[in-house]
């Protein structure tokens, strides 16, 4: 009942902007003019056509393709379209998107249930509702993106890894639904990992025998690894070394998807399959940095509390002299990242559709200054997020989520925060929250979020002089 009520909760907003947007919006905008066309040659039957503009496999191509073929008899019965190529139009192609945004919050409603089972149905349908109307999936729920897709099919792919489905969920991976292959399987280690301490918690009640390799004798069930990360690392591997049979059988699937994906870039030249220059891999680390601030402010509820500032003063002073070394190693890390790894890629100084170009001009780059500022309140982001992690998860759950997520955004040279979706997804799904207040009020923000820049969007159109067409703001 509970998914039934979500998914008429999220079509309740879905269908009417669709709508909305296909009146205001009739021909593709932004990277829908690559994505449309290409989607057209495959509804046409041309498999070997291919627009080198594109970087993302053709995944939702294919998608799209059986979409439209389960659409076009009724639609030709009804006479609403005479030929397969009038069902394949750019309105119909936005609609998978509104679909598999409803497939989304189920999905993410079955992992809230697997994750916190204690929780109630009411609670998981509220924090699948909020987490559905969050700004950055919210608004390419009306485009024809990839990202809606691609979120969906990691999130499918984490479900099927907790049901225990392993093979499933490397297929759901393999499949041509794997929209950002890089990301993917990035964060397919960090499953790997996740799936790793599921194992070792049903050893933990074991003792780890380790004589016959002339290692110590260490319990994994013992209580100093969950304060200390290098026992849990050190725990970790023990675990591993004598569960090596059970895991090799067990994450076999994950191995074979990861052996493809490393002849793909072999093959290919470089992680993405087209207009390879403009995403050429640099190292952009202030990118974790952004990502922490983001994520803090778009749980703001959460993270911007007086008891949450007391609980984590006093969890500082009690880790004295250490903390005091740990925040010092930051704030230069921090520093180092903004001065010398800082990248203004060239589609964020030339593109004004974009509300990043005004965050970096207008805020970052307003004052020489300001990036160097702005530090404190990046490690602020990041010390909030590690210390609501920590309520619930382990310092090696932390570190693995913490590298998983610097892979994926560190080499990106471009500030797209589309992009931080996935590890917020991750993020949020695993902290644990359940303050009903809190996520109300996260639900109305978003809610004013996504009204503001959909009003924008659609009525705030504006021209360039050296290029025709109408110019519309977005993410």
């Amino acid at each position: 009942m509970g998914k039934l009520a979500l998914a008429a909760i999220v079509s309740s907003w879905v269908v009417p902007i669709t709508i909305m947007v296909n009146r205001i919006v009739t021909e593709p905008y932004m990277d829908e003019i690559f994505h449309i066309p290409q989607a057209q040659q495959y509804c046409k039957g041309n498999f070997g056509s291919w627009d080198p503009m594109i970087t993302t496999p053709p995944g939702l191509y294919y998608l799209s393709l059986a979409y439209i073929a389960s659409l076009f008899p009724g639609l030709y019965c009804v006479e609403a379209a005479s030929s397969f190529l009038d069902v394949c139009s750019a309105s119909f192609l936005r609609s998978i998107n509104g679909v598999l945004a409803i497939t989304c919050s189920i999905i993410l409603y079955d992992i809230i249930i697997h994750l916190t089972p204690t929780l109630g149905d009411r609670k998981a349908m509220l924090h699948a509702a909020v987490l559905s109307l969050y700004p950055l999936h919210w608004f390419f729920t009306f485009l024809y993106y990839t990202d809606v897709a691609s979120v969906t099919a990691v999130l499918a792919m984490y479900l099927a890894s907790l049901k225990k489905n392993y093979w499933l969920s490397a297929l759901v991976r393999l499949e041509p639904l794997q929209l950002l292959f890089d990301k993917q399987i990035l964060y397919g280690c960090f499953l790997l990992h996740a799936l790793g301490l599921n194992l070792k918690r049903r050893k933990s009640v074991k003792t780890v025998n380790t004589s016959e390799y002339s290692l110590p004798r260490i319990s994994a069930s013992s209580p100093s690894f969950s304060s200390d990360l290098f026992d849990e690392i050190w725990v970790v591997l023990l675990t591993i070394w004598q569960m090596k049979l059970e895991l090799l059988i067990s994450f076999s699937p994950y191995l074979m998807v990861l052996i493809a994906f490393l002849l793909f870039v072999y093959w290919n030249g470089s992680i993405v399959l087209g207009a390879k220059e403009a995403h050429a891999v640099s190292p952009h680390f202030a990118q974790i940095l952004y990502f922490g601030l983001v994520s803090v402010l778009a749980q703001a509820p959460m993270h911007f509390t007086f008891t949450h500032a007391v609980d984590m003063f006093q969890s500082f002073w009690r880790s004295r002299p250490l903390s005091y070394i740990q925040m010092f190693l930051a704030l230069i890390a921090g520093i180092l990242s903004v001065h010398i790894f800082s990248v203004a890629h060239p589609y964020l100084l030339a593109d004004n559709r974009h509300y990043p170009f005004y965050l970096w001009r207008k805020i970052i780059m307003a004052h020489w200054s300001i990036r160097y500022l702005l530090v404190p309140v990046y490690m602020y982001s990041w010390l909030s997020i590690i210390h609501m992690l920590g309520k619930v998860r382990s310092k090696l759950w932390i570190l693995a989520f913490f590298l998983a997520t610097s892979a994926v955004l560190v080499p990106a040279p471009l500030i797209e925060f589309r992009y931080y979706t996935i590890p917020f997804y991750f993020l949020v799904l695993h902290c644990n929250i359940r303050d009903d207040p809190h996520w109300l009020l996260t639900g109305m923000i978003y809610i004013g979020v996504n009204i503001f820049t959909m009003l924008m969007f659609l009525f705030r159109p504006f021209h360039w002089d050296h290029e025709p067409g109408i110019q519309r703001f977005i993410w």
